[in-house]
């Protein structure tokens, strides 16, 4: 049932291997910024998507925990509003892991994965393929924050459209950026939509920086990837090593800040192009917003969306809410 179209990236070998554009752009332009930044969406190559899954798993990252057992608690709900047949579209899919959770309250579903890595697209479709033999899989590799043309958008007619983005990943955004993501989910998935998203909850700054600065480093590992990654795609001469990964809390944003801190000054070629960095300057590489549940539906409302249901867990820390586009939802 699992099959994929024709790539970019299924050239011969023996092709010279051509960077992506978006990815120089993007590094050169903020390399050049005041205050050097890279977009987060850069960190997944097939490596940085291999340990952002082993992030999940380390014991002070709690979102991923919370949020499975919040959907084992209530994907026979989210079932029973948009149906058996739905067709699940999952932004940013990465390994597929909480899918299984939703795909087994919905026997008839298809489910459309859309993630920025092919390679690992394909590896995780072949694993969830392994596990519901029956389920019709239509992969597209596509970046997700722009409207992504479905192509099984008219034969899901006579079905729901369920768009799914867990992870709190809509937290990596600025709220603005974030209304833009949501706008354009709406527009990919159609008016009468309905859209389960996980949102991380504002807590303890501590416990949220520990979340992303784990003792045994993984998150470090993580963000010192995208260095590794710009060296052996843009020819760079980054000296990785001079580095490390530092994680602040941000209370006027209300965010967690990524950054790239530069032990000692030094200067670097990306592109061709020349760079210097003074010791202690850094290269933002990530946010990771909190929002409290008033703040979700502002959100939501503002990206085109309407809260039906709002589960938490115990102790507050996660929220997992199903939404639908253009209907009626409850009152803050």
């Amino acid at each position: 049932m699992y099959s994929t179209a024709p790539r970019i990236d299924d050239a011969p070998l023996a092709a010279p291997f051509q960077p992506d554009p978006a990815f120089r752009a993007d590094v050169l332009q903020g390399l050049a910024q005041p205050q050097k930044a890279i977009p987060a969406r850069w960190f997944y190559d097939m490596r940085g998507s291999q340990l952002f899954e082993a992030i999940t798993q380390v014991p002070e990252y709690y979102p991923t925990r919370t949020e499975t057992a919040l959907l084992q608690a209530h994907c026979g709900a989210v079932a029973e509003r948009v149906g058996a047949d739905a067709t699940v579209v999952e932004f940013g899919s990465g390994s597929s892991i909480k899918t299984r959770i939703l795909l087994k309250s919905l026997p008839r579903a298809t489910y459309v994965p859309i993630d920025i890595c092919g390679e690992f697209l394909d590896e995780a479709c072949a694993a969830l393929q392994g596990l519901f033999p029956a389920l019709r899989i239509v992969p597209v590799e596509a970046n997700f924050m722009d409207p992504v043309h479905l192509p099984l958008r008219a034969e899901a007619a006579g079905g729901a459209m369920l768009g799914f983005f867990p992870g709190s990943t809509i937290g990596n955004l600025t709220p603005e950026a974030a209304v833009d993501l949501l706008r354009s989910m709406r527009e990919t998935l159609g008016e009468n939509a309905h859209l389960l998203i996980g949102i991380d909850r504002v807590k303890e700054p501590q416990r949220l920086i520990s979340a992303y600065d784990d003792a045994q480093g993984v998150t470090a590992l993580f963000n010192l990837n995208l260095l590794q990654r710009i060296n052996r795609e843009l020819g760079g001469t980054i000296p990785i090593g001079e580095f490390r990964h530092v994680a602040r809390w941000n209370p006027a944003a209300s965010r967690i800040e990524m950054h790239l801190e530069a032990r000692r000054a030094i200067r670097f070629e990306v592109g061709g192009e020349a760079f210097h960095m003074e010791a202690g300057e850094t290269i933002h590489t990530e946010n990771c917003h909190k929002y409290h549940p008033g703040e979700m539906r502002v959100l939501l409302r503002a990206g085109g969306w309407s809260e039906l249901e709002h589960w938490t867990d115990a102790r507050g820390d996660f929220s997992l809410v199903l939404a639908k586009a253009g209907s009626a939802g409850r009152e803050p």
